[in-house]
């Protein structure tokens, strides 16, 4: 069921079938439907997780009700409010799914069991939180260096099979531009 997982794990290190079948022992899997959060924003629930399937948007709920969509992820991709993952403190962001999903998720204490009888894990880790700094800092220089159609072709490059699944709503908010704008975007690319 998991076999996606293993896969993303085993392109950075191998595990023996006892070591997987410890990592299962310790991880969930969540099915959410659409609309359905995975965590809510300044929550005390917070989990790592891995995407098998489905869609998620992490956002934040600004003082005036407004969403800031920050990132989108699917299937194959890690998902995590980081801070509040490990250093325990309440969600900084919603994580919603936008489509029907399933979704494999650890908390930091089954994590930390699992760093101490399988440490290549933390070899693992290590690559994970690299590749989620690379991604946070290419997403903020993207937002202060693009242009909104740049950002909106990257995007569709990098996911030209979800371009289509996300409402305007939701692409608008994280392009950081309105409705109409983007309607506009999408005319001239078409």
């Amino acid at each position: 069921m998991y076999n996606l997982l293993r896969t993303n794990i085993e392109r950075k290190i191998a595990l023996t079938d006892e070591e997987w079948d410890i990592i299962v022992s310790k991880a969930e899997l969540v099915k959410l439907k659409k609309n359905q959060f995975l965590q809510i924003q300044n929550s005390n629930s917070c989990y790592e997780g891995f995407i098998l399937k489905g869609s998620f948007k992490t956002y934040i709920v600004n003082e005036n009700g407004t969403e800031t969509v920050i990132f989108f992820s699917f299937e194959n991709e890690w998902i995590c409010d980081l801070e509040s993952f490990y250093h325990q403190k309440p969600t900084t962001y919603n994580i919603k799914a936008i489509e029907d999903s399933e979704i494999v998720v650890i908390s930091k204490m089954q994590k930390a069991y699992l760093f101490a009888v399988i440490p290549k894990l933390i070899k693992f880790h290590v690559l994970m939180i690299e590749r989620a700094n690379v991604a946070i800092q290419q997403r903020l220089l993207d937002v202060l260096h693009k242009t909104s159609k740049q950002r909106y072709l990257d995007f569709k490059e990098r996911y030209p099979q979800k371009v289509s699944s996300i409402n305007n709503k939701n692409l608008s908010s994280y392009l950081g531009v309105s409705h109409e704008f983007l309607s506009k975007i999408k005319r001239t690319v078409s």
